[in-house]
């Protein structure tokens, strides 16, 4: 399994945030093959995580670059910053 993590700060309005990740994110994400999991993670004082994990790496580079896409195209207002972004093969998981 490969995972992807991206980590926005600054961001705005995080419950219109989470419901548009919700609503327009989660489904295209679903639709990348090798999909296993997503998680939307509030860590408070606008910083939000994302994790996308696949069966495989070119999965989990589909989910950061349409990642990017939608945020581009949604969240831009929202999301002010470019997301920290760690991926790589999974070593443990349960």
């Amino acid at each position: 399994m490969y995972a992807a993590v991206r980590r926005y700060e600054g961001v705005t309005d995080p419950p219109e945030v989470a419901r548009l990740v919700r609503e327009g994110f989660v489904p295209l994400v679903r639709q990348i093959p090798g999909f296993v999991a997503f998680y939307w993670i509030d860590a408070g004082n606008g910083v939000f995580v994302s994790t996308s994990v696949f069966r495989d790496q070119a999965g989990a580079e589909e989910s950061t670059l349409r990642a990017s896409h939608f945020v581009r195209d949604n969240l831009a207002s929202r999301l002010p910053n470019p997301p920290q972004i760690t991926a790589g093969k999974v070593g443990a998981s349960a």
